[in-house]
């Protein structure tokens, strides 16, 4: 049997303050798998956690504990210089993220692919016009064709907003607080008190 796309196991990362009485100012948390190519759509409130989880996926931010395993791959013990032909993350105007390097590239496996299997965009901008969101939404359809794992982190401001992400995405992962919630649907994440408060009143675009 084929090891997942993504393992995400038992996964913390914590920010501490202080010295001779440290104390958490964030943590979260994340333990979830995902067996085969899919987009999930991403959402939570500003500081939630959600570029931090992607940082964490990508192995450019290391985890206080657990691990992070890109098709059986341990992602944080991959060369740095490879871990984007594992996962890949671009942020806002698809620029790619980049990571600080913690261990020198000789203490590091060889990444075991050579082109990227899971794509994280991390609140792309839609362009409204000349069909640019339409071109968006078949790469993410061409990716998942190709067998690729799609993350669109997305913070919706507008009902097509939430079209689209109702239109294209397979799964969702509602990040509040350092705390993960998954669902097969919006509707089944708009039963969540919390996922209302954060939509507000485009929590009726939900159905």
């Amino acid at each position: 049997m084929s090891a997942p796309l993504l393992a995400v196991d038992g996964l913390v990362k914590e920010y501490r303050m202080g010295v001779f009485k440290p104390k958490t100012t964030f943590r979260i948390e994340a333990d979830f798998t995902i067996e085969k190519p899919t987009v999930i759509g991403v959402m939570g409130p500003n500081g939630s956690g959600k570029t931090t989880l992607f940082e964490l996926m990508t192995g450019s931010n290391a985890p206080t504990a657990g691990r992070v395993m890109c098709a059986g791959q341990n992602i944080h013990r991959v060369k740095t210089g490879e871990r984007d032909r594992l996962a890949i993350h671009y942020h806002q105007s698809y620029q790619v993220r980049h990571f600080d390097r913690s261990r020198p590239d000789f203490m590091l496996e060889k990444a075991k692919s050579d082109y990227p299997l899971i794509h994280l965009f991390d609140e792309p901008q839609f362009n409204t016009q000349d069909g640019y969101i339409g071109f968006m939404l078949n790469f993410f359809r061409k990716l998942r064709a190709e067998e690729r794992l799609v993350f669109i982190c997305l913070h919706p401001t507008e009902t097509y907003h939430i079209e689209l992400l109702n239109d294209v995405c397979e799964q969702f992962i509602f990040v509040h607080h350092g705390t993960l919630t998954h669902a097969d649907s919006l509707p089944t994440l708009a039963a969540d008190p919390r996922f209302q408060d954060y939509l507000g009143n485009l929590v009726t675009a939900v159905a």
